[in-house]
């Protein structure tokens, strides 16, 4: 459904009551259930514990006080808790909303459990700790020009339950002022018409004035009930980084590669000769991905539209040795609430990520495949008839990781640190896998990075992109920029869509053969399909997939895209037409594929004309910026 509403204007200052109002209550909460992922392996058994991360909305004048008994500290420190924000909690007035957020760690709070909650102005309530049937399952917000504020709200909702649910209308809660975040007042409600049938899918689009970069809740009305979401409000994009790029960024040569592949991002700041050098910036002007501090120097008009996210905590799962807690996490990304900045953290292990949940605004993760330290344990997957290795896993257990880093972070986006060229796999214990290249392969490189955008992460990161690491594997340059043009070519679709359905599909023996995942849109779905019939070459130790086989690949299209009228395949060369039909539900979709391959499912012929359209953008990009191999190992030396 797609509608348009207009933000009210609260000066700072003022008031608003919500009619009937007298004491707090609490009008909803938000509980997203921790999972694991049982086919990561582990060297050791990992906590089997599953929590959740509950959000509680309160409504009027109110403190927190005690969860069971105990304050949110004492839950801290009992371990029972990973992290909580109530610590700043503030009393808003009446008629203002505001959020309680805790993410727990032990058993104790998680699903099918329940606690009784106190606090100031507050009834005692007991609440339940219940597994939701319907929920908002992403929430994006993009810009209709290049404004930073963003003018569209996109959310998709999940319905999960057996009976269909009917959407009656939506409101949006924003502060008045950045400087208080915690302090919510109520816009109008939109009134929506919409059915969501039961074990499916719907979407809502939402044409807005200019929306404040500050946090949110939404509160979706239906008749299932009221559901609820809360996130900082951003300018989406689809961003491509570079790790390692900050040492030769006063090079043109150097900016010329990065242009061609399509890399816009960079782990950086202030760069001497760069970011203070108009004529050079404004030619080659890359994104600042970094700590950004102090506020005064980022936070302003000039620099936001320049700004990816705020990430400088490192790999806090390991902390150099030392974990960093989940609290401490939150508490170095505190200062930033107040600002227009989004922040991000990088998370690296699937086994304890889920403590980490819902701590920033736009998180991500690294986890390489081959001849990288990972936190898994490669030798312990038996993939390939009992063949077991040490120098890679499992490729698609890069989708894996990315859907639980997805559900335990929702509604909120994510990105991945995708495997690039790096030369700084090879040596002393790097080398006693076997294994001659100490970076992914082209075909490697590319199935890692398709896994990671076949399950809707909305930006994406290459380690690693410095000179040398660039100039030892050349041959790693075309892959990246083939997928840098596709995702140039799929952005708004990638963007304003949500995941919508996975299936393994194996061999009739059982062995891996297909994964199938598709991403659906307002105006097109996105299906892709993974090759999992790859196989480790024992004379070289590397992935190698087979020519291409014929296929038939089904997939289940949503409600309102099951009468597409054109159904293509595309890639970083145009758009190929395939034979296709629709039966019911699901369309079918015959061709001779392998590696991979992306289908787009459209209702309107302007959903191709746009991909082509963004292709030539793509190319002209490509073309102005020509590759001088010469300069660029002059450079080097």
């Amino acid at each position: 459904m797609i509608v348009s509403f207009t933000l009210l204007n609260i000066p700072a200052g003022t008031s608003c009551i919500v009619q009937g109002q007298e004491s707090a209550r609490i009008a909803g909460l938000a509980i997203i259930p921790h999972r694991i992922e049982e086919s990561i392996r582990f060297r050791r058994p990992r906590d089997p514990s599953l929590a959740a991360r509950v959000q509680m909305f309160i409504q009027g004048s109110a403190l927190p006080g005690t969860f069971d008994g105990k304050t949110p500290a004492e839950l801290l420190a009992a371990d029972e808790w990973a992290w909580h924000d109530m610590a700043a909690a503030v009393k808003p007035p009446e008629g203002a909303l505001t959020v309680w957020t805790f993410n727990a760690k032990s058993s104790r709070w998680g699903v099918g459990q329940k606690f009784v909650a106190t606090g100031e102005n507050l009834p005692d309530a007991t609440i339940e700790i219940v597994a939701p049937q319907c929920w908002i399952s992403s929430v994006t917000c993009v810009s209709s020009d290049d404004n930073v504020m963003p003018d569209t709200i996109v959310a998709h909702i999940a319905n999960d339950s057996d009976v269909s649910i009917e959407l009656k209308g939506l409101r949006l809660w924003i502060p008045k002022d950045g400087t208080s975040w915690q302090v919510l007042w109520p816009q109008e409600t939109i009134p929506l018409s919409q059915s969501i049938p039961n074990r499916d899918r719907g979407f809502i689009r939402l044409k807005t004035n200019r929306l404040p970069l500050t946090y949110a809740a939404l509160e979706l009305q239906t008749s299932f009930g009221t559901i609820w979401a809360h996130l900082r409000i951003k300018r989406d994009a689809f961003d491509i980084s570079g790790g390692w790029v900050n040492d030769t960024l006063t090079h043109e040569p150097y900016l010329k590669l990065l242009n061609s592949l399509h890399v816009n991002t960079g782990q950086i700041d202030h760069i001497a000769g760069y970011t203070d050098n108009p004529s050079l910036y404004e030619r080659y002007p890359i994104k600042l991905f970094n700590r950004l501090w102090p506020l005064e120097k980022w936070d302003t008009d000039e620099w936001l539209p320049r700004i990816h996210a705020v990430e400088f905590i490192g790999e806090p799962q390991y902390g150099g040795g030392r974990p960093v807690p989940p609290q401490e996490v939150f508490d170095k990304l505190l200062p930033y609430r107040i600002s227009r900045l989004p922040t991000s953290v990088t998370l690296s292990d699937e086994g304890t990520w889920r403590w980490y949940s819902g701590l920033s605004d736009f998180p991500h993760y690294d986890a390489y495949r081959v001849v990288a330290p990972a936190a898994d344990a490669w030798r312990e997957y038996d993939r390939w008839g009992g063949e077991r290795i040490r120098w890679g896993a499992p490729l698609e257990t890069i989708g894996t990781m990315c859907r639980s880093l997805r559900e335990l972070n929702r509604p909120v986006p994510c990105a991945y640190w995708s495997q690039g060229p790096h030369d700084g796999w090879g040596g002393g214990f790097f080398n006693r896998d076997g294994r001659k290249r100490r970076s992914p392969t082209p075909d490697e490189l590319r199935s890692q990075a398709m896994h990671a955008l076949s399950s809707r992460i909305t930006s994406l990161y290459w380690f690693n992109l410095s000179l040398k690491s660039l100039l030892k594997f050349p041959d790693t340059w075309e892959p990246m920029a083939r997928i840098g043009r596709e995702i140039r070519m799929l952005e708004p679709l990638l963007l304003e869509g949500d995941a919508y359905d996975f299936e393994r599909r194996p061999k009739s023996d059982g062995t891996p053969d297909w994964e199938l995942a598709s991403i659906a849109s307002p105006t097109a779905a996105l299906l892709f399909a993974n090759d999992t019939a790859y196989v480790p070459d024992s004379s070289e130790s590397v992935f190698k997939f087979g020519p291409p086989r014929p296929v038939e690949f089904s997939f289940r299209l949503p409600p309102w895209l099951r009468q597409p009228t054109e159904v293509f395949r595309m890639d970083a060369d145009g758009v190929h037409e395939v034979k296709w039909a629709i039966a019911g539900e699901r369309l079918t979709i015959q061709d001779s594929r392998s590696q991979d391959a992306v289908y787009i499912a459209a209702i309107n012929d302007s959903v191709r004309t746009g991909i082509l359209q963004r292709r030539q953008k793509a190319l002209d990009q490509e073309a102005a910026s020509p590759v001088d191999m010469d300069a660029l190992r002059a450079i080097g030396k």
